[in-house]
């Protein structure tokens, strides 16, 4: 079996590690002339990082990112309204990493070349389309550098190609453009000096008005006594419309994003030095799109954000992509057929992912971190004289039901690397 995989991201790179290990040929293809570490921070969760563990990389991503000791929620002014532990602390077995995007795409690059050899993900690719029949699918591809166009065939087609994909975008042909709640993001790093725990992510304010979630992610950084910080500027502006192209490694301004937090100054954290003395910064519409009813079409399927584009809530992003590659490959190795194999994976994941994407749409933790900013605008002695117990609990559930409900079953299921 071959697989043809379009998206040379974290879930397309994952899944071709995964059917290498399995046994079953594959390559990638990006659009990218060269791959490079861009992007700002994510969260992996222990689902995520069991897998990626399982493939040989727990060392990699010790070596590279942060264990997240805990989550935080504070008010605009810095109060704490709740918190939680995050991976082993929370009775996982295996932690939550804080990384970099691109330290982690380039790991697993990295990992694809030096297991499937050079040649394995070719860069400055077009996909331009594909046709199948009973025996193969066939898929249309340019070079972007000669203009040479080529028909490649495979066992299967795997759409890993993001929020904008052409793979879905041809299944799909009658979609809508994805869909923005309001809320504007600027992203970006900094370096900086270990804040609360050292180890914390903090999310402050409401993003019915203005949040900021900060937290740490390079391990080199932290081995030095510093602090590696990712941000990420949350700004309702529904009321403006969205005249920003959903493009990740769009430029931003400082002078639009720091108005905002000008006076966010914190006995743990100074936002606004921590803006201003950031080298770049990359704005985003938060977008998503309505759950499909399907992914796959015959030899045709779907993974990661190309399947289920979400809000970046519940650090659910990334690491869905890596389970999607995992077992894409283990339902493949197990099937009579492509087309079989694929059906499988797409049982195995389309409700579970769907859920989580209609979830973060409404989190009722927002609702809460709402209610603080009405009932104390100038900040509280202790949470309790604003929140109830009931009301602090919603938010645990909240994160219960898009990330973190499942700590027994993760430990004790067994491996996807299993045949």
């Amino acid at each position: 079996m071959r697989v043809l995989i379009v998206g040379a991201g974290i879930g397309g790179l994952t899944a071709a590690l995964s059917l290498h290990e399995a046994g079953i040929g594959a390559l990638v293809v990006d659009s990218a002339t060269r791959m490079r570490p861009l992007g700002v921070g994510i969260n992996l969760l222990p689902h995520a990082v069991r897998e990626l563990t399982e493939l040989g990389l727990g060392d990699d991503l010790a070596g590279l990112g942060v264990q997240t000791g805990e989550m935080v929620h504070f008010d605009r002014h810095g109060g704490r309204i709740w918190g939680e532990p995050r991976g082993r602390a929370l009775g996982y077995n295996w932690p939550q990493y804080s990384i970099h995007r691109g330290d982690l795409q380039m790991l697993l690059l990295d990992a694809v070349r030096a297991r499937l050899g050079e040649g394995a993900v070719r860069t400055g690719t077009v996909f331009e389309g594909f046709e199948q029949d009973e025996t193969c699918v066939r898929a249309r591809l340019l070079d972007r550098a000669s203009g040479t166009a080529e028909t490649v065939t495979a066992d299967a087609l795997v759409g890993a190609d993001g929020l904008r994909s052409a793979v879905r975008a041809q299944l799909n042909p009658a979609e809508p453009a994805p869909l923005w709640n309001g809320i504007r993001m600027w992203r970006g790093v900094t370096e900086g000096v270990p804040f609360l725990s050292g180890r914390t992510l903090a999310v402050a304010g409401t993003n019915s008005a203005a949040k900021m979630v900060v937290y740490p992610i390079s391990a080199r950084a932290e081995r030095r006594g510093e602090a590696l910080l990712n941000w990420v500027a949350e700004v309702n502006l529904a009321g403006e419309g969205m005249d920003v192209t959903p493009d990740w490694n769009r430029k931003g301004r400082l002078e639009d994003v720091l108005p905002h937090y000008a006076d966010w100054t914190f006995d743990w954290l100074d936002i606004p030095a921590m803006l201003t003395a950031t080298a770049e910064i990359l704005e985003y519409p938060m977008v998503d799109r309505d759950p499909l009813g399907r992914w796959s079409s015959g030899r045709v399927t779907l993974l990661g954000d190309a399947a289920h584009p979400m809000y970046p809530i519940g650090s659910n992003g990334g690491s869905q992509a890596v389970l999607d590659g995992r077992v894409l490959a283990h339902e493949l190795v197990q099937a009579t057929n492509p087309v079989a194999g694929l059906l499988a994976y797409e049982r195995e994941r389309l409700e579970t992912v769907n859920a989580i994407v209609l979830a973060c749409r409404d989190m009722p933790a927002d609702r809460i971190l709402h209610a603080v900013a009405e009932r104390a605008p100038d900040g509280f002695d202790t949470i309790e004289d604003v929140l109830t117990a009931d009301e602090l609990t919603t938010i645990t559930g909240a994160y219960r039901r898009t990330s973190f409900s499942d700590v027994e079953s993760l430990n004790a299921r067994s491996s996807y690397s299993a045949r």
